[in-house]
């Protein structure tokens, strides 16, 4: 088990859930500013996981599973937004949705399609978990309905 900087052990789920929050931002930084893939995910390996940046300190994060993430987002993403589009309830847009919430879903989302090896509740509640990190109202509800609806119909019994 690898160590952080006092000694502590660190597993390798916290540095997963540190990557999905980063990949969550980053994929935020690109929607509102269009910035490029390349370009995000080199500041965030250079200047952000795992290190101190206006004050706050940003987890060491598993830098593969953070570039996974933001890049599969943007490479499936012509099939992951209509995905999310069908599990929202009454034919709401997806640009209506806020940001943070639509990187959060498009993050999940990806997860859910493509990593088999990582049980439906555990891609759920990490991605719940950074809802609420952000928020307070009926976000993190959304976020847990849409993300339940989508592995429903991806990979039917989500109790693996």
């Amino acid at each position: 088990m690898t160590q952080d900087d006092t000694g502590h052990p660190v597993k390798p789920a916290n540095q997963r859930g540190a990557a999905r929050l980063a990949a969550v931002q980053a994929l935020y930084q690109m929607d509102i500013g269009g910035t490029g893939v390349l370009e995000v995910v080199a500041e965030y390996e250079a200047f952000r996981l795992g290190q101190e940046v206006d004050g706050e300190t940003y987890l060491k994060a598993d830098a593969a599973w953070f570039r996974s993430i933001v890049a599969g987002v943007v490479r499936d993403q012509t099939k992951i937004d209509p995905l999310i589009k069908s599990a929202l309830q009454d034919d709401w847009a997806l640009s209506r949705l806020d940001s943070t919430v639509r990187a959060i879903l498009r993050a999940g989302t990806f997860e859910i399609l493509e990593r088999k090896d990582v049980p439906i509740p555990v891609i759920v509640t990490e991605y719940v978990e950074i809802a609420r990190a952000f928020f307070e109202e009926d976000e993190p509800k959304l976020v847990n309905a849409v993300l339940d609806r989508i592995a429903k119909q991806m990979r039917g019994d989500i109790r693996k």
